[in-house]
């Protein structure tokens, strides 16, 4: 690979990763909760490694060997019932842990939800942030080639999707198991993806149906296939001006369409690859608010019947 060619790949996985969040008023209940048993898995064999970002103080997480969710409880009496478990993105390599994490858990938390950051395992990466994992690079590579081609229609699995999809699935199992201790409904457990989380968040929809959320929130994902006909509904956007993967929100609506499952959809004019909580002055900045639409009109922000307070 060319030097040019490389300092492109790196400069869309900074893309990928870009964020900065507003702050929230609610705050984690301080209860990480690992989701295998201890030695159940492999550790990748490096420590890993978290950094804030020096002008937005977000939180990057690498080399993530042991899975966990973060709890975030509604204030008292507030609690509705409808879990969220949100998986930050990073290309399966890194994890936007407040972004894509731990902003958007704590405005679910402010109307009722209860929610988890899902830390999902991620490839092994060098110590050095910018010295990203050849086969990393190969996969961005084949990501711009394809925005420019538009073949192949579904992008190739990630190097780390399918550890990230047990861990995803692993998640989904215990928040339905210890339900009735968060006053959760079983039944209203859902799941929002943004980018690679995304993609985690689509292969938990048309997967096993133990682990299948009842809901998911797809923000510039990708497609995967085949949707089945039990597919949860599903909320998808992403904006047009997304350089990386600019027809793949099109692509995920269609496939759920087709299926006969209920799907949302919205592109925002701007927004890039990797809109979050901080105004903009984009109509991208309002994908939160149409998102709480889309679940009130559901029944999922709002009381559940039979669910301790």
């Amino acid at each position: 690979m060319n030097h040019s060619i490389k300092k492109v790949s790196l400069s869309i996985v900074a893309m990928l990763l870009s964020a900065t969040v507003t702050a929230t008023t609610v705050t984690g209940d301080g209860l990480i909760i690992p989701i295998y048993p201890e030695g159940k898995i492999t550790p990748l064999g490096v420590p890993e490694i978290r950094e804030q970002l020096d002008k937005t103080g977000d939180a990057m997480i690498r080399n993530v060997s042991i899975a966990t969710l973060e709890l975030f409880r509604p204030t008292p009496g507030r609690v509705n019932g409808t879990a969220m478990i949100v998986a930050p993105g990073g290309g399966f390599v890194v994890l936007g842990y407040d972004a894509g994490g731990t902003a958007v858990a704590r405005r679910m938390a402010q109307l009722g939800v209860t929610a988890f950051v899902l830390k999902y395992r991620t490839i092994r990466s060098a110590p050095d942030p910018m010295q990203m994992p050849e086969v990393h690079i190969k996969e961005m590579d084949t990501l711009m080639a394809r925005a420019k081609s538009g073949s192949p229609v579904e992008i190739p699995r990630f190097a780390g999707e399918q550890h990230a999809v047990e861990d995803g699935a692993r998640a989904m199992q215990i928040v339905r198991q210890r339900a009735l201790e968060w006053g959760v409904d079983s039944r209203r457990v859902g799941f929002i993806g943004f980018s690679a989380g995304a993609f985690l968040a689509a292969d938990l929809a048309i997967g096993d149906m133990v682990s299948r959320p009842d809901f998911v929130a797809l923000f510039y994902g990708g497609l995967r296939t085949p949707v089945p006909i039990d597919a949860p509904p599903a909320f998808i956007a992403a904006a047009s001006d997304d350089k990386y993967q600019p027809n793949d929100a099109i692509q995920l609506y269609t496939a759920w369409r087709q299926a006969g499952v209920a799907a949302e959809i919205h592109v925002y004019e701007r927004g890039g690859h990797g809109f979050d909580l901080k105004q903009k002055g984009m109509s991208s900045d309002h994908w939160f608010d149409e998102l709480v639409w889309w679940m009130q009109s559901r029944g999922l922000i709002g009381p559940a019947p039979g669910i301790p307070r």
